[in-house]
């Protein structure tokens, strides 16, 4: 891995298991597994796939986040389509 922030091509990888709900107030938490995954040289992959509901802050974790901090496997369609479009809004 060339840096903390720069996702692996072949590196090794943890996953972390993110379900029910998901808000500011759990974001601490997360951040601090993703920041030791990368203490730890693992490109960290965040599951989403039995996340059910997340806040407007915890979303623009996702969307500032996938690619550059983590990246995002096994998302809820109604998750994706919120994180491409807070991806679309940044970039107009």
């Amino acid at each position: 891995m060339n840096s903390p922030n720069t996702p692996p091509k072949h590196s090794p990888h943890v996953t972390i298991r993110v379900s029910g709900k998901l808000f500011q107030g759990h974001l601490d938490y997360l951040d601090q597994l993703v920041q030791s995954a990368a203490e730890c040289r693992l490109w960290p992959l965040l599951n989403l796939s039995q996340l059910e509901e997340v806040d407007h802050t915890a979303l623009s974790y996702l969307v500032e986040g996938e690619n550059h901090q983590f990246g995002i496997v096994s998302c809820p369609v109604f998750i994706r389509d919120w994180i491409n479009h807070g991806k679309n809004s940044a970039a107009a």
